[in-house]
């Protein structure tokens, strides 16, 4: 029974602080614009429009970048074995 002596005000006082911060938000405007947020994500934006840019002819890769495969013949698979290194 002493165990109620606590669980009881602290649950009542997890419902007050539950109840305050429902009157906070309520006073913050949290609930103005419901519809705003979920019409949005629809819209689209004006920056977005057109196809992406393609860094290798606007002028903005850099010199190190590789557009084709490696011609590493360490990294070359064989078909029909294994790619060890046989000496």
């Amino acid at each position: 029974m002493n165990y109620l002596a606590v669980l009881i005000p602290v649950a009542l006082a997890m419902g007050a602080v539950g109840l305050l911060a429902f009157l906070w938000s309520l006073r913050a405007g949290q609930y103005e614009d419901l519809d705003g947020a979920a019409e949005r994500v629809l819209l689209d934006d004006e920056e977005d429009e057109g196809p992406p840019a393609d860094p290798a002819t606007d002028g903005t890769a850099s010199t190190g970048q590789r557009s084709g495969p490696k011609e590493d013949d360490e990294a070359t698979l064989h078909p029909g074995g294994s790619n060890a290194k046989h000496g």
